[in-house]
């Protein structure tokens, strides 16, 4: 290969190739790519807040784990 790819080898699911076949025959400058390009941003924002939800959780479980040890004194003769 020439390092160059075309654009129907790195589509794989039908859904890119639907959005493939609609920039063909609306053009790259069609307002519905701009808000499609702007949707992209934000569900990857989307995704990134429900990682940062889990992490939170993760974090959360860790300390209260810790905190509910309790130490327990032996008398060693």
């Amino acid at each position: 290969m020439d390092g160059k790819r075309n654009e129907e080898e790195t589509v794989i699911c039908p859904v890119g190739s639907f959005f493939l076949d609609l920039k063909r025959a609306c053009g790259k400058k069609s307002k519905f790519f701009d808000h499609m390009a702007k949707s992209r941003i934000e569900f990857l924002k989307g995704i990134r807040s429900l990682i940062d939800e889990s992490i939170e959780d993760l974090e959360k479980k860790a300390h209260a784990g810790k905190a509910e040890r309790k130490r327990t004194k032996i008398k060693v003769e």
